[in-house]
C-alpha cells in the first residue's frame, strides 16, 4: 500500500492530450467518476506514512518539487524519470505540463529544478483566483496534512501550557466574578483540577473575588478521583465546608445535576481532566450539565484542560444515531481530538442545547502537543488511567473492555495488558505481531487481576507495547484486537459484548463476518472526513 513501487508505467500521450485529461480530473468526465477522482487525488496513504499519496498521483512529498512555489498542498501531480511531470491544482482550476527528456541521447540529466522553476514561473504568471467550489476541499486537505503532521513537528517540544485555571486567575476571575453582589456558582471538577502552584480549583475559588462557591459536584470516581464504584454519595469538602454533590450513580438520575441545586447559583465552572475518548463518561456528565444549565437558565464556565493524547488525531468509527448512553453523548468518533472547551461548544451547537456557554481557553497549548509535552503534572483522572501511555492505548484496548476478557484493571498496568484464562499468550502475540499493526508490538505474559474481570484468576495474553504513538492508531488497535481473538477463540470469545463501547452496528458486522480490520478502519475515512468538517466550526486552537 504505496510502501514500494508503484504498479503503473505512465500516460504516454501529447501535451494537447494530457491537457484534455487534466480538465477531465477538473471537471468531471464519463470515463473517470468522482468518486474515482476522488480517491485518486486525496490522500489515501497508511497512517505510518509521513507523505501525503492519492492512489497513483503524488499530493506532498520530497518528490513533489514539480508543484512548484505558488500552488497549494491539495493540488496534485506526477512526475516522470525522464523529466515530465502533470501538476494540477483545483483550487485555482491551473493545470501544468511539461514534456521533457533529460536523459536523451546521453543517459544523464535531470529536469527536477527545472521542473520546480517552470510551475512557479507560470504560477506567478497566470491571474489565478480560488475555485470557491474547491476551496472547501483544499481546506480539508491541508487541514488533513497538518493533522498528520503536526504531532510529528512537535514530538519534543517543551512547552509550557497554562490550564484554563491559571488563565481564569491572571485575569482577576474576571469571566466568573459578579458586579455588584458575589456570583453564586457551583464546580464540577475531581483530583485533576488543580492550578500550576498545585492548588485545588476549589481552594483557588472559594477565596476567588466576587464569587461565592456554593456547591461542588463531583464526576464518576469521586470528588478524589479513588473509588471505583457507583456508590458514590454526596459529601462535603472538609477544608471549605462547601457540600459535594454527586453526579455519578447507577442510574440516569444519579448521573444528572439536581434542577433543585442549580436553580440557586448563577453558573457552574467545569474543571476537569478528559482522557481524549468517547467512552469516557466525563464527556457525557460535560453534556448533561449543558442540558441542566440550559433548562435552569444559568451558565457554563468551562476551565479547558489539554486533550492528553493530542488533538491531531481523529480516528475510529463515529457512533450510530440513536444508541446515545452514558458512554456516547455525541456522534462523534471514539478519539475525537478535541478538549473538554471545543467539545463543549460542539455538543451546545449540534444538539440544539443552547445554553449559555463561555470557554476559558487554555494559554500555549498546540493541537499537537502529548501531554507530555506541555509541562503540567500529570494526574490520573481516573484510578485505571495512570500513565500517558495507557491513556494512548485507551481508545483502542478499552473498546474491547466489555467483552469477557481482562484488560488489566487490578494489575499495576491497566489497559496496558490483555488477556483471559482461555487465551494462548504466545499464539495471541505471535498473530497480532505479524500483522504489523502500526506503531505496537505485542509480549506474551501471564497476569493475575485482583479485580474486575477473572479477579483471582490466571490470565493468558499480551502485554502491549507503544513504539510510536504518532504512528499508532489506538481505534484500528481495537478492531485489531476484536478480530484476533474472534478468529482464534470463536467458542470463548464473547465478542457481541463489544457493542456498548464501538456503537457502530457495520464495524460489528464486518468483524462479525471476519472482514481485514485494515479494510474495516477504511470504512470510517469518509464519515471521519465530513465529522473534520463539522469539528472544525469548534475548534478553539491551531
Amino acid at each position: 500500500r504505496m510502501g514500494g513501487v508503484a504498479g503503473h508505467a505512465g500516460v504516454f500521450s501529447t501535451a494537447d492530450d494530457l491537457a484534455k485529461f487534466a480538465q477531465a480530473l477538473l471537471s468531471g468526465s464519463a470515463i473517470l467518476s468522482p468518486l474515482m477522482v476522488e480517491k485518486m487525488t486525496t490522500p489515501q496513504q497508511p497512517p505510518t506514512s509521513t507523505v501525503l499519496r492519492g492512489f497513483g498521483w503524488d499530493i506532498d512529498s520530497p518528490f513533489s518539487s514539480n508543484r512548484g512555489d505558488l500552488l497549494p498542498v491539495g493540488s496534485f501531480g506526477h512526475t516522470g524519470f525522464t523529466g515530465t511531470s502533470l501538476w494540477i491544482d483545483p483550487t485555482t482550476r491551473t493545470y501544468i505540463i511539461i514534456l521533457t527528456n533529460a536523459v536523451h541521447p546521453r543517459g544523464k540529466g535531470s529536469a527536477v529544478a527545472l521542473r520546480s522553476k517552470i510551475a512557479t514561473a507560470v504560477a506567478a504568471a497566470l491571474p489565478l483566483s480560488v475555485n470557491e467550489k474547491d476551496k472547501l476541499r483544499w481546506e480539508s486537505i491541508t487541514g488533513y496534512n497538518e493533522t498528520q503532521t503536526a504531532a510529528r513537528r512537535l514530538a519534543s517540544r517543551n512547552g509550557t501550557v497554562q490550564a484554563g485555571i491559571d488563565v481564569l486567575e491572571a485575569h482577576g476571575f474576571n469571566p466568573i466574578r459578579g458586579a455588584a453582589a458575589k456570583k453564586k456558582i457551583g464546580l464540577l471538577t475531581n483530583q485533576t483540577g488543580i492550578d500550576l502552584q498545585g492548588r485545588r480549583t476549589i481552594d483557588v475559588l472559594s477565596q476567588a473575588p466576587g464569587v461565592s462557591l456554593d456547591a461542588i459536584f463531583s464526576p464518576e470516581h469521586g470528588v478524589t478521583g479513588s473509588l471505583d464504584t457507583t456508590k458514590v454519595g454526596n459529601s462535603r469538602d472538609e477544608a471549605t465546608g462547601v457540600p459535594v454533590y454527586s453526579v455519578y450513580g447507577g442510574t440516569d438520575a444519579a448521573r444528572r445535576p439536581s434542577f433543585e441545586i442549580l436553580k440557586t447559583l448563577d453558573a457552574v465552572v467545569i474543571d476537569i481532566q478528559d482522557a481524549g475518548t468517547r467512552f469516557y463518561t466525563y464527556e457525557t456528565t460535560l453534556g448533561y450539565f449543558l442540558e441542566a444549565a440550559a433548562k435552569a437558565g444559568i451558565e457554563i464556565i468551562v476551565l479547558d484542560r489539554p486533550d492528553p493524547i493530542t488533538g491531531s488525531f481523529v480516528q475510529g468509527p463515529i457512533s450510530d444515531p440513536g444508541h446515545e448512553s452514558f458512554t456516547n453523548y455525541g456522534l462523534v468518533p471514539l478519539r475525537h481530538g478535541m478538549t473538554m472547551g471545543e467539545l463543549a461548544k460542539l455538543f451546545n451547537s449540534e444538539r440544539n442545547i443552547n445554553a449559555s456557554l463561555q470557554v476559558v481557553p487554555l494559554q500555549g497549548w498546540m493541537r499537537g502537543d502529548w501531554y507530555d509535552s506541555v509541562g503540567l503534572p500529570w494526574i490520573n483522572p481516573s484510578p485505571n488511567l495512570r500513565s500517558l501511555t495507557e491513556a494512548t492505548l485507551y481508545p483502542g484496548v478499552g473498546t474491547v473492555e466489555g467483552t469477557n476478557v481482562s484488560v488489566g484493571r487490578g494489575t499495576d498496568t491497566p489497559f496496558e495488558l490483555l488477556g483471559a484464562p482461555w487465551i494462548n499468550a504466545a499464539e495471541l502475540a505471535q498473530y497480532l505481531n505479524a500483522r504489523n499493526i502500526s506503531g505496537v508490538r505485542f509480549v506474551p505474559v501471564t497476569f493475575t487481576p485482583s479485580t474486575s474481570n477473572y479477579a483471582g484468576q490466571t490470565c493468558k495474553g499480551v502485554n502491549i507495547i507503544v513504539v510510536e504513538r504518532n504512528a499508532f492508531d489506538a481505534p484500528e488497535l481495537g478492531v485489531e484486537l476484536a478480530s484476533a481473538l474472534h478468529k482464534l477463540y470463536a467458542a470463548q470469545f464473547h465478542l457481541e459484548k463489544i457493542t456498548d463501547l464501538l456503537v457502530n452496528q457495520s464495524t460489528y458486522d464486518a468483524i462479525a463476518a471476519g472482514d481485514d480490520p485494515r479494510r474495516i478502519a477504511e470504512q470510517w475515512r469518509e464519515p471521519l472526513q465530513k465529522f473534520q468538517e463539522l469539528r472544525q466550526k469548534y475548534l478553539i486552537y491551531k
